[in-house]
């Protein structure tokens, strides 16, 4: 009989298909103890599989390219943590074989970020996957992942790994549904990437007998158990007019009147670049330069290797618009030779823009490199800091650019409440706002972005939300600038014509959702998106936000 579930969609589309499960877990290695002198042994059989695995994370990597590369070179530096091999070494030392004291060092560890507040909580699931990695290669056992299948199926899993969603075969695997992670999780991020429709932080999920057949509507977050017939052909339809629609749309953002709404591409580096040019991307709204400086957490960048970076992006947009952030450090992103390492709240610590105005010599280094690689190209380059809180802060922010020479606008990013709230003073210092909509929801609601169970919290629909988003576009408007989104709400073709009757005047989103934004918005004109955009703020709840949306904008 058909059943209806519900979680929150992340990738857009919709997969029907048997369903099939991750493998378990690696067990918990026996404890027991080891003479004295077989110690010497043990460390080095850690340090081999430690090292084995970070290799076969770079490999992985490199082979899937683009944002799933940086996520998986980021692990590889987590298994190889200095403090943590340490700590496997000690616990050899006092009589664990190789295996137990990777898995009690990890499990120490995973509880000081499970602790540690919003971010590094996030990385968990990553942690957790580093260790199962190093544990199943010491048992020398398979390690866990996506099952063999010569059909191809919908995949349901606890979480996923990115080593393992980096990998996914698009052409085997339908779609997927996650019980924990969020919107902005790493798996979510890289099955848009892919292109793959997934739902997440779904409760029960796992609980669903292998071989069932289910539908996977990516969009509305809707898990349909044993869909009817009737069912089928209504997903099957929609997706054909999806299709039709993706097809038939080409060209600018705009409304069907229109209202010109610039559609960007949200990169990591130069390996973004060729999706978001295929997928018609006017430019880089978020270019996140902290993947370069996380290649070695050790030591910064030279200024020639991040010319050579940047340039590479600014000459793929000629005459575009590329916003590039500058180093957002700290939280969940430590480098060794920048950040603390015993704040007890690292995400309401030293982070972004705060860590570079402590280091003013890598912030002019980053400036001045920009302002190289800029040199002599038809590009327009905008530059913003990211966690900007106040007028002070964005000051410093464009102090710093205009001794550096920066040719280019420079902005701030309103990821903090105060920063939507007085919106006008910071534009006083910057010529234009951006919103990071996945921390600006965090901060808003006091809830980790990355835990699953407070994705009600994390929906880019609340009301308050929106509230705070139309209060920074009120803002540039009466002072006459621009103010963007780049957070992943402006991927939801629905939330961004309510963005764009908010008077956000760009979007930008993960080069696959640009199709879907675009012939959304050709579909609607201006007013409609406006009356969207009032009859959601005028909810309660984020659920009633995106069904009274909804029903402006298919004018029931």
């Amino acid at each position: 009989m058909e059943t209806t579930l519900r979680g929150v969609g992340v990738s857009h589309g919709v997969a029907i298909g048997e369903v099939r499960h991750m493998g378990t877990a690696v067990l918990e290695p026996p404890a027991k103890q080891i003479p004295a002198d077989e110690a010497p042994r043990e460390q080095g059989r850690a340090r081999k599989a430690v090292e084995a695995v970070a290799a076969d994370l770079i490999a992985r990597g490199n082979l899937a390219g683009g944002e799933a590369q940086h996520v998986l070179e980021a692990q590889a530096l987590m298994a190889q943590d200095p403090e943590l091999m340490a700590d496997v070494e000690r616990r050899v030392t006092v009589g664990s074989t190789a295996e137990r004291a990777v898995y009690d060092a990890f499990a120490a560890y995973r509880a000081l970020l499970a602790g540690a507040g919003e971010y590094l909580a996030g990385r968990v699931a990553d942690l957790d996957d580093v260790r199962n990695r190093i544990v199943a290669r010491l048992l020398g056992v398979p390690m866990p992942g996506v099952p063999d299948s010569d059909e191809p199926y919908v995949l349901i899993a606890r979480d996923l790994a990115p080593a393992d969603t980096a990998l996914l075969d698009p052409t085997l695997v339908l779609g997927f549904v996650t019980e924990e992670g969020g919107p902005t999780s790493h798996s979510a991020i890289l099955a848009r990437a892919l292109g793959v429709p997934a739902v997440v932080a779904l409760p029960g999920a796992s609980e669903i007998t292998e071989g069932t057949v289910v539908a996977v509507d990516g969009s509305t977050g809707d898990l349909f158990v044993e869909p009817s017939g009737a069912k089928r052909a209504e997903l099957a339809k929609a997706a054909e007019e999806r299709r039709a629609a993706l097809a038939a749309s080409s060209g600018p953002g705009a409304t069907s009147d229109g209202h010109k709404v610039p559609l960007l591409a949200n990169i990591g580096g130069p390996g973004d670049v060729p999706a978001a040019v295929e997928a018609g991307a006017e430019g880089v709204g978020l270019f996140r330069t902290e993947f370069l400086f996380l290649d070695d957490s050790k030591n910064a960048p030279s200024r020639d290797k991040q010319i050579q970076s940047y340039r590479s992006v600014l000459e793929a947009f000629p005459e575009g618009r590329v916003v590039v952030r500058v180093l957002d450090a700290g939280a969940d992103k430590p480098l060794d030779f920048l950040t603390p390492t015993d704040e007890p709240n690292p995400a309401l610590g030293v982070r972004g823009l705060r860590t570079l105005l402590d280091h003013p010599d890598i912030l002019a280094t980053q400036l001045t490199a920009l302002a190289e690689a800029a040199e002599g190209l038809p590009v327009h380059l905008d530059v913003m800091a990211p966690m900007v809180a106040d007028r002070h802060d964005a000051r410093a922010f464009a102090d710093a650019c205009r001794t550096a020479g920066l040719n280019a606008k420079f902005g701030a990013m309103v990821e903090i409440p105060s920063a939507a709230l007085r919106a006008r003073s910071l534009l006083q210092e910057v010529e234009f706002l951006s919103l990071g909509t996945n921390d600006l929801a965090q901060y808003t609601f006091a809830a980790d972005r990355q835990v699953g169970a407070l994705s009600r919290l994390q929906d880019p629909w609340q009301p308050a939300l929106l509230d705070l988003i139309a209060l920074a576009a009120d803002a540039a408007r009466t002072e006459g600038k621009s103010c963007g989104v780049c957070g992943e709400a402006a991927s939801d073709p629905l939330l961004a014509c309510v963005l764009t009757g908010l008077g956000v005047t760009s979007l930008s989103m993960g080069a696959t959702a640009i199709p879907y934004v675009r012939a959304t918005l050709a579909n609607h004109t201006l007013a409609q998106c406006e009356r969207a955009a009032a009859a959601a703020r005028a909810t309660d709840t984020a659920d009633e936000a995106r069904r009274a949306a909804q029903a402006v904008l298919s004018g029931e």
